[in-house]
């Protein structure tokens, strides 16, 4: 196999593992899964990982950059507006293997491992950054925005139906826009 084509394979692994992951949970999705999704026997697997937690770690990192690359927009403004205009949607709601790691996996990755917990807490500073409306780049409104936002998809995602998740959307957008525009 050549380096391009094992280059090819891990991508595969860790586009397979990042939605798996999203979709279904950490603890159900086996090695043996995302293998067979990415198109892979399971043998291979230790070419690219020495792991499942180092697997994990890796899709969990893919899966929040993907949330920033989604992102559209010249300014930071319309930055951080594409991106929470994005999360907050029934789209998001319903495709969790598309979505934000945090609202899919957050409970899961309390209990794994401290590497995992370390690549959480860096991938939380990037986006709450984005995030943050203030130009005091310190001040804590985008880790506030963050948690508005997947306590959001959360909630909405145990609605029982569609109109019950719009509500809780809604809901958050409101809280959202609310922090936005706060007074000092």
């Amino acid at each position: 196999m050549s380096q391009a084509d094992k280059q090819k394979s891990h991508e595969r692994i860790l586009d397979a593992a990042a939605r798996l992951f999203r979709r279904d949970g950490i603890s159900a999705t086996s090695v043996s899964d995302v293998m067979q999704a990415a198109g892979l026997t399971q043998g291979g697997f230790y070419r690219h990982f020495s792991s499942k937690e180092d697997l994990v770690a890796a899709a969990f990192e893919r899966s929040a950059e993907e949330l920033l690359t989604r992102t559209k927009g010249k300014t930071e403004s319309q930055k951080r507006a594409d991106y929470i205009a994005r999360y907050l949607s029934l789209s998001h709601v319903k495709n969790a293997g598309q979505g934000c790691p945090f609202a899919a996996n957050g409970s899961e990755v309390t209990k794994l491992g401290d590497g995992l917990r370390s690549q959480a807490c860096q991938a939380i500073k990037r986006i709450s950054t984005m995030l943050n409306a203030s130009e005091d780049k310190t001040a804590g409104d985008g880790v506030a925005t963050l948690a508005l936002l997947v306590g959001t998809i959360t909630l909405a995602r145990l609605a029982q139906s569609d109109a019950e998740a719009t509500q809780i959307v809604e809901a958050g957008k409101v809280a959202v826009d609310r922090l936005s525009n706060k007074t000092p």
